[in-house]
């Protein structure tokens, strides 16, 4: 079985990024790995940066290095990720997979598709998987009258015809406009989150409207590593992503 088909079997997977650490800390629910890695470890991936990886890749864990970097101190440049890694790397950590962001609209977007660019220029040769984290957010974004998904289906169309493999955007808040997202790429599409503040079932029932849409999964941290029960919401996801369960018979599963 290759990386992708591990990560993301039969198509569909449900990743959970911890890299937050990085731009921001404290951050409720990261203040201890070790706990909170221990009762994740059976998501189809952790996103993590390359330090985390090297601590805890495992073949009971499968980690994708994220790449990309930038800190809350930074000012003006905020939105700016820079590259901290490189596949070679990654993968000698034990990385799976790698993962580079990039904020469409910023006023750095330039040099961030340039790095994404590199990264899967490597990746090609290398045969590991990339996931693009690409969200339309910046102070520049010009979305089109008819673009309904406000930036999220040229996000998806960016990473694919860039070379990712798998690619992570913004859910539309709608199955019609997400369907316009999942239907503009041949790549898995994944969510993010979303706001922080959604409910547990808010958050489930999302996610089922996206897979209904044509979506693949998930790629959620803080609607998990920050939740009361981090391991009932990862089962929550994977009775959903691929079991298709509905919402309340994956929360009565789990005990949400």
């Amino acid at each position: 079985m290759s990386d992708i088909e591990s990560l993301l079997p039969n198509g569909k997977g449900v990743w959970i990024p911890i890299d937050h650490g990085v731009s921001d800390y404290p951050v409720v629910g990261l203040e201890n790995l070790d706990d909170l890695i221990a009762s994740i470890s059976h998501a189809d991936a952790i996103v993590a940066q390359k330090g985390v990886v090297s601590q805890y890749a495992s073949s009971e864990v499968s980690m994708v290095a994220h790449l990309s970097v930038s800190t809350r101190h930074s000012g003006a440049r905020s939105s700016d990720k820079v590259l901290v890694g490189s596949v070679e790397e990654s993968l000698s950590r034990g990385a799976r997979g790698v993962s580079v962001q990039v904020n469409l609209g910023s006023p750095d977007e330039p040099e961030m598709v340039e790095r994404l660019g590199m990264i899967t220029n490597e990746a090609h040769f290398l045969d590991c998987p990339v996931l693009g984290m690409v969200y339309p957010r910046g102070e520049n974004l010009n979305i089109m009258d008819t673009d309904d998904t406000e930036g999220a289906a040229h996000a998806a169309r960016l990473a694919f015809e860039m070379g990712c493999s798998v690619v992570k955007t913004k859910w539309t808040g709608s199955i019609e406009s997400f369907r316009k997202v999942t239907s503009a790429v041949p790549i898995p599409v994944l969510i993010a989150g979303g706001p922080a503040n959604n409910t547990t079932k808010q958050i489930l029932t999302t996610v089922y409207q996206a897979m209904q849409a044509g979506g693949s999964g998930v790629c959620m941290g803080r609607q998990v590593f920050s939740h009361e029960s981090p391991g009932k919401m990862v089962s929550a996801l994977l009775a959903i992503v691929h079991d298709g369960l509905e919402v309340e018979q994956a929360m009565e599963l789990t005990g949400l």
